[in-house]
């Protein structure tokens, strides 16, 4: 299903924005501007156009202009009158920019100079227009098709304002003249909407934001493909018109990101299948601590989670990404979702591990991934409803590499003495020396009751005892604390998962607000 519209352009060096009209097809977002079309007949220069007009009694040209040199822009035909003389012509469309009038140019005439051309040229007034492909929207030029208008003359020629010539101007001969007509052999023209650029969509980007910085676009949006080309700011007139088209290119980009997780899955075992992948921007500390913000790709993939500047699109990209870490070891964190009163909600997820986070940032849909050694991620999302998806795909892939792991084994320490610490998805923690493979203790999970860290490299675990019900404290130094406590998490949540998964989903933060809007 193709979806159209209309929209702006808007040029961040003039500040002007241009009408351009958007066509969306599932794997293609396609901008298209309006331009003057030669139909039929042979058009000796296709960018020029020359019209004699013949001034009428009533009506005079027919027309009226706007724009001029004291503007930046060039005098524009704004208003074509039914059945009157520049209409008649079939060559005159709204839109045209006015080069010259009687053979003299007026490209760099100002509005006055060209109103008084036109209405002291006489009765037959020869024109040469051109299309002006990137009319500036505060022209106010309509898109339609020539109509009549109850707009007559404003009194005053500002470029903002349309200076009417269907009024009569100097005409020397009062007798009716015979209406312009267009000549049989003369090349018949049509404003139509042109193809100007086609953005595939397959792993294309969305932003909203002022490249790397918070401030949110208002109505606003820019797309770009996977080799980077741009459709520019795409400006909306409504904020519902805007929230409608982000949606709808979003979804298109979704569906094709599934195409490709399928292909890219047929070409891996069962154990190293890509559970989810995306575009999304991440927080970065500037030299200056100011916050920036730059596009990664994301992947969650087999055992582990990628981090990418580019997408990989070969087999062999899998081991250029800029960080992989394995998915028992990290803990993945929503922060914000901006609700609909505009408050903030800020929630940790269960078994969440409490960590301070500057969160004055101004993006709503963020999350962050810790990793090994106190270090995170922290990204955001352009909608909610991506957000949804990645807190469901981490949590799947995470307890998927728990299952397919089975148990991990972290070497540590305590008194002196080295030890290895086991986490079993069936039996559990079990401690036992290195050397002599002695197992010192063991306990199930239900067991757990609480710990606590130095926040460097040292944890206490508490476990209850089942017959005395009393509780033992077991302490371990490991090299990196925060992965072992991951792991721990991981475990202890897909276990969980797996004896009830109602209750991992009722913990769904993102989910939760997605059913509630």
């Amino acid at each position: 299903q193709t979806r159209t519209g209309i929209a702006l352009l808007y040029d961040e060096v003039s500040e002007n924005a241009y009408d351009i009209r958007l066509k969306l097809t599932k794997e293609v977002l396609t901008i298209q501007k309006q331009d003057v079309v030669c139909v039929s007949g042979s058009d000796h220069s296709a960018n020029h156009r020359t019209v004699t007009l013949r001034r009428q009694p009533v009506g005079g040209l027919g027309l009226s202009i706007k724009g001029g040199a004291e503007h930046k822009v060039p005098v524009v035909i704004s208003k074509i009158f039914k059945d009157q003389a520049a209409e008649q012509t079939g060559m005159l469309f709204i839109g045209d920019a006015i080069i010259q009038v009687n053979g003299i140019n007026v490209e760099s005439a100002t509005h006055e100079e060209v109103v008084h051309l036109l209405r002291n040229a006489g009765d037959e007034v020869t024109i040469t227009v051109q299309y002006l492909r990137e009319a500036p929207s505060f022209l106010k030029l309509p898109l339609g098709s020539p109509g009549p208008s109850s707009d007559h003359s404003s009194g005053t020629s500002s470029p903002l304002f349309d200076s009417g010539l269907h009024l009569n101007g100097n005409s020397t001969n009062t007798a009716p003249s015979s209406p312009s007509s267009p000549v049989a052999n003369e090349p018949k023209y049509e404003k139509r909407w042109l193809d100007t650029l086609s953005v595939p969509l397959s792993m294309a980007r969305i932003s909203r934001y002022k490249t790397g910085t918070d401030k949110l676009r208002s109505n606003a949006f820019e797309v770009l493909a996977l080799d980077g080309v741009s459709t520019g700011i795409l400006q909306f007139y409504t904020a519902q018109e805007s929230a409608d088209w982000l949606r709808a290119m979003s979804t298109n980009i979704s569906d094709l990101t599934l195409q490709n997780i399928k292909m890219a899955n047929k070409c891996c075992s069962p154990s190293d299948q890509v559970i989810h992948m995306g575009w999304v921007n991440e927080r970065l500390e500037g030299a200056d601590s100011s916050q920036l913000y730059k596009f990664k790709f994301l992947a969650l993939k087999g055992s582990s989670f990628y981090i990418f500047s580019t997408p990989p699109v070969s087999t062999l990209d899998w081991v250029r990404a800029e960080k992989i870490y394995n998915l028992c070891e990290v803990l993945f964190r929503i922060h914000k979702l901006w609700l609909v009163d505009d408050c903030w909600l800020q929630a940790n997820l269960y078994l969440g591990i409490h960590q301070d986070f500057d969160l004055e940032d101004q993006r709503p849909y963020c999350f962050s991934v810790m990793v090994g050694h106190g270090k995170s991620h922290y990204f955001n999302v352009e909608l909610g409803s991506e957000l949804a998806v990645w807190e469901k795909s981490f949590q799947r892939a995470i307890f998927l590499e728990v299952q397919r792991t089975g148990s991990k084994t972290y070497m540590c320490s305590w008194q002196g003495d080295t030890l290895c610490f086991t986490v079993d998805f069936a039996l559990g923690f079990t401690c036992f020396d290195s050397k002599t493979k002695n197992v010192l203790w063991k306990f199930k999970f239900s067991q757990l009751k609480g710990s606590s860290d130095d926040g460097k490299t040292r944890v206490k675990l508490l476990f209850q005892n089942l017959d005395s019900k009393q509780i033992e404290t077991k302490e371990l130094e490991f090299q990196d604390l925060t992965a072992v406590l991951h792991c721990i998490h991981s475990f202890i949540a897909a276990k969980v998962a797996s004896v009830d998964p109602v209750f991992i989903d009722s913990q769904s933060i993102a989910r939760k607000y997605m059913y509630s809007n």
